[in-house]
């Protein structure tokens, strides 16, 4: 007589499988959100105003704040996008990058009368997912600094 051996599947392991591959796809698509964000703050927003591109230098100059606020937005939108991929940073980044969109959402009602004003708004949404799933790492970040000081 030959024995078989079946595997043993509990209630808890069908349940589980599925849960874990939501989880995993979960983690995918966050990490490719943040990239994607990241991308787009370095390349598509610091960008044109740190190399001075002449829509950046207009859009500047109609406000009235002159090249050095477009260069310290530019250096304030490329340090989020690359806090975007610091681990400890994780969660705090899409906070501050969240508080430039509101001002960039304020600015463009005030001067450019609403012409690009859901660009900071549509960015809102994808930065508070971040922020919200990645609000641990900011007890991280508050632990490492008062372990600093």
């Amino acid at each position: 007589m030959s024995e078989t051996t079946a595997p043993v599947t509990t209630a808890a392991s069908v349940t589980a499988a599925p849960a874990a591959g939501r989880a995993r796809a979960a983690r995918i698509a966050l990490r490719t959100l943040t990239v994607l964000l990241a991308l787009f703050y370095g390349v598509a927003s610091a960008l044109p105003k740190l190399i001075a591109h002449p829509s950046a230098v207009e859009s500047f100059d109609t406000i009235g704040w002159g090249s050095a606020a477009m260069y310290i937005i530019g250096v304030l939108e490329l340090a989020g996008g690359i806090a975007l991929l610091v681990p400890v940073l994780a969660g705090v980044a899409p906070i501050a990058l969240g508080a430039l969109m509101a001002g960039a959402f304020v600015v463009q009602m005030s001067y450019f009368d609403g012409e690009n004003a859901a660009t900071p708004l549509i960015l809102i949404v994808p930065l508070a997912l971040l922020a919200w799933t990645r609000r641990r790492s900011n007890a991280d970040l508050v632990r490492l600094v008062k372990r600093r000081v």
